[in-house]
């Protein structure tokens, strides 16, 4: 699943994609996906081809997606939960360090 969000992503030009695997460190998922939107609207772009596709494809739904204009979005599938952020919240919030321990399984700059 994680690898289908990714490779929906960067379909329509979400940056800096980054795959943990935090089912170590943590209980709350299996994998987080932090990626990269320049702008409101191309996040907003972004989370719906992801969920129209994880939907019409593979018949998945976000248990909850949460954000709206605060430059973080989030969708909950979850074992997988993606993180999208403005490039001003993902340099602020630095989920990269805060999940350091977390082993990373692709990055796409």
């Amino acid at each position: 699943m994680a690898h289908a969000i990714i490779d929906l992503m960067t379909g329509v030009m979400a940056s800096d994609i980054l795959l943990l695997d935090i089912a170590e460190v943590t209980t709350i998922a299996d994998y987080f996906v932090i990626a990269t939107g320049e702008t409101e609207r191309q996040r907003r772009a972004i989370v719906e081809h992801v969920t129209e596709h994880m939907r019409d494809e593979f018949a998945l739904r976000p248990l909850s997606v949460e954000g709206s204009n605060s430059g973080w979005l989030l969708l909950d599938y979850g074992a997988v939960v993606v993180h999208l952020f403005s490039p001003e919240q993902r340099a602020f919030y630095r989920l990269e360090q805060l999940w350091s321990a977390a082993k990373t399984v692709v990055r796409i700059a």
